[in-house]
């Protein structure tokens, strides 16, 4: 599971100094931490033969219809990455396109009611895999880190 390594030396947590920063730390330990979460959320989505990804581009488009180019700038994956799981996603009637009334030339991608079952279950599946990261690392943890990051990104 998650490597995490608890607060030292060059960590810095909410009410805790380092005593030290070292250039590139936060972006290497925000790197190596996002790559062990995504491994272990991978494995847990895997028995639903899905990929985090998928579920980010399902997660982005419940939210909200979308054009692949929005698509592409909210779940940050280049062009043709996105248009063959969007693909994969539409021949298996979790997605569908539609063309635009105001501009025939916008194609939108919607969630199908499939596709809003599978996200269901695949949101019951991250929240449990959250549940388990918060029991490990505590939920005040997960809240500061959370907040944290929504303010970098």
């Amino acid at each position: 599971m998650l490597g995490v390594q608890p607060p030292g030396e060059g960590h810095v947590m909410a009410g805790h100094r380092a005593s030290r920063l070292v250039g590139g730390d936060l972006v290497d330990l925000l790197t190596r931490a996002q790559r062990a979460l995504v491994r272990d959320l991978g494995t847990v989505l895997e028995e639903e033969g899905f990929t985090v990804d998928q579920w980010r581009v399902l997660r982005a488009l419940a939210a909200q219809e979308r054009s692949m180019g929005e698509l592409a700038a909210a779940v940050e994956i280049p062009h043709p990455t996105l248009t063959r799981m969007v693909d994969a996603l539409v021949d298996s009637a979790l997605l569908y396109r539609s063309q635009s009334e105001e501009d025939r030339r916008r194609v939108s991608v919607h969630v199908s009611a499939l596709g809003r079952a599978k996200l269901d279950r695949l949101e019951s599946l991250t929240a449990a895999h959250e549940r388990t990261l918060a029991a490990r690392v505590g939920t005040d943890t997960v809240t500061q880190l959370t907040h944290l990051l929504r303010e970098l990104a």
